[in-house]
């Protein structure tokens, strides 16, 4: 046996014996208790302040996406929820368990996948995944089994006796959102899940976060990809220079940014003398010859009034519906302010 082979054995008996110390310090205690809180948290560096009194809850069988720009602190509040960075000050609990006073027992309940994953590229994936599950104290029945469940749910079963340095950067997402899910985590932190993989992979991943809410996972979502965080998130939370600016449901950050409904309205003819009358009974905010888009703050009782004055009018409606809005009209309000 070479020398770095002995030394690598060495070591890895090391890791595994401390991890193992570690995790196995406490009786469980996750019944009742909400899975993340964060109250005034703060984290500076020196005069930089890249957390700045951030407070939010996340109870089990949730998902909040923590949306901002790159530099908004999202990855530094991560680390301090994961209790790998202290706050300056401030308070985080993570399944009932203080971040400061007990870290490892918030990490031995914390599944993370950070945006660079570090992976040993001359592992196989089996042999990857046992070594982790040993860190978090699995049984080698247990390892073999969730390893072999995970690695068959993402569609890796046929890759096993690659080594990781053959795989593409989307397989290395996915075994490395397989490690952050190893040992059942109640929490889990993950930072750009589908960054790097093709539609298919992406939606095996979605569909997984969406499996794990209903298991009553508590689960932050940090991620650029909108339509993704709209589609997984109960919450949104965006943040911006370390302050979370705003923060609810999808639908109540539109209604409260982007105002009432907006209808869109087409006639078969252009609106011509039409117009006037139909300001003073809809807020227009839109139109074209044949086509007007106006807010309406009650759009099922509004409708169908409007409907039967244009029929009353003789005026024909080629169509009549709500126009789509997105995540993403919300985040771009609020970070150019």
């Amino acid at each position: 046996m070479t020398s770095t082979a002995t030394s690598f054995k060495k070591y890895h008996r090391v890791i595994v014996s401390v991890w193992q110390n570690c995790y196995n310090q406490a009786e469980e205690k996750l019944e009742n208790v909400g899975m993340i809180e964060a109250e005034k948290l703060t984290k500076k560096f020196k005069d930089f302040t890249a957390v700045d009194s951030l407070s939010l809850s996340v109870p089990p069988g949730q998902v909040l996406a923590l949306l901002g720009p790159n530099g908004a602190g999202k990855t530094t509040t991560v680390r301090m929820l994961s209790a790998i960075l202290t706050p300056t000050s401030g308070r985080v609990t993570v399944a009932g368990f203080d971040a400061v006073q007990f870290p490892q027992e918030v990490r031995r309940r914390v599944g993370m996948l950070t945006e660079l994953p570090g992976l040993y590229l001359r592992m196989q994936a089996m042999e990857y995944l046992d070594f982790f599950g040993q860190l978090y104290g699995l049984s080698a029945s247990q390892r073999l089994a969730r390893s072999a469940a995970l690695l068959s749910r993402f569609g890796m079963a046929d890759a096993v006796d690659k080594r990781l340095s053959e795989y593409s950067k989307g397989m290395r997402q996915k075994l490395a959102l397989i490690r952050s899910m190893l040992h059942n985590p109640s929490v889990l932190l993950l930072d750009e899940p589908t960054s790097a993989m093709d539609p298919q992979s992406a939606r095996l991943v979605r569909d997984a976060i969406a499996d794990l809410r209903g298991e009553q996972h508590a689960i932050i979502l940090c991620t650029h990809n909108l339509v993704e965080a709209e589609e997984l998130a109960d919450r949104i939370a965006i943040i911006r220079r370390g302050k979370i600016i705003i923060e609810g449901t999808a639908a109540a950050l539109k209604s409260e940014l982007l105002g009432p409904p907006l209808m869109e309205l087409t006639l078969n003819a252009p609106l011509d003398g039409l117009l006037p009358d139909l300001q003073q009974r809809v807020q227009v905010v839109e139109q074209g010859d044949v086509w007007v888009r106006y807010q309406s703050e009650n759009p099922a009782v509004e409708n169908p009034r409007l409907l039967r004055w244009l029929t009353e009018a003789g005026v024909e409606v080629v169509t009549l519906g709500q126009v789509t809005r997105s995540l993403e009209d919300v985040y771009l309000r609020v970070v150019a302010e």
